[in-house]
């Protein structure tokens, strides 16, 4: 009797290891299931947009706008041509014609003056009897072309220092007379096809070419 129930104890002991090994063998294998199931959730693309892939989206083409080309310069506005004078004493100031005096206007011993077959007015203040004393002054249409390459070689050959006054472009240079304790001097303005064009020796107004600037440009 003593046998038998040592047995039997043993045999139900066995029984509950057995169920205990069983039950976590379901367990790890129930971990193992859930476990594969997440890695699986992760490894695929998520519907939706939901945490998908990490690839940045493709931006959507914008409208931009078009490329403008070069600008086209607005057209020069037209204005009438400028009417060449015909009168030397006329486009002068008074302040300009009390400095000149009476120094005599286009004598006839100086040579042709006056207006021009082509229009040109020619301005002579000269005492026949002077030495050197006295200054001409040639008004004259001439095309913005030859007028610059006329003033840049002015000053790339002889000196002349250029700037640009009264919407023009005015060139200017003194220098000792070869002769005489004199000054002489050339003063040229081009604007709007217009070249007044001054040479003197001992006699310069102030304001004589501004004088005719303002009577033919204002």
């Amino acid at each position: 009797m003593h046998g038998g129930a040592v047995s039997l104890r043993r045999r139900r002991r066995a029984e509950r290891y057995r169920v205990r090994m069983d039950t976590r063998r379901l367990a790890a294998a129930a971990a193992t299931i859930v476990l594969i199931a997440v890695l699986a959730g992760c490894s695929g693309s998520a519907p939706d947009g939901g945490g998908g892939s990490s690839a940045s989206a493709e931006p959507s083409a914008s409208a931009s706008p078009e490329a403008s080309s070069s600008p086209t310069p607005s057209p020069t506005p037209t204005s009438p041509a400028v009417a060449l004078p015909t009168d030397c004493r006329a486009i002068l100031s008074e302040d300009v014609l009390s400095q000149l005096g009476e120094t005599p206007l286009n004598d006839a011993a100086m040579g042709p003056s006056g207006v021009g077959d082509d229009g040109t007015l020619t301005c002579i203040w000269r005492d026949p009897r002077a030495d050197t004393t006295g200054l001409v002054t040639t008004i004259a249409r001439m095309n913005r072309g030859p007028a610059l390459d006329l003033l840049n070689g002015l000053v790339a050959t002889e000196g002349f220092t250029c700037f640009t006054p009264d919407e023009g472009t005015r060139c200017e240079k003194t220098w000792p007379n070869p002769q005489y304790p004199v000054t002489d001097g050339r003063t040229l303005f081009w604007r709007d096809d217009i070249l007044i064009d001054t040479v003197y020796s001992n006699l310069a107004p102030t304001g004589y070419t501004s004088s005719i600037i303002a009577h033919l440009f204002d």
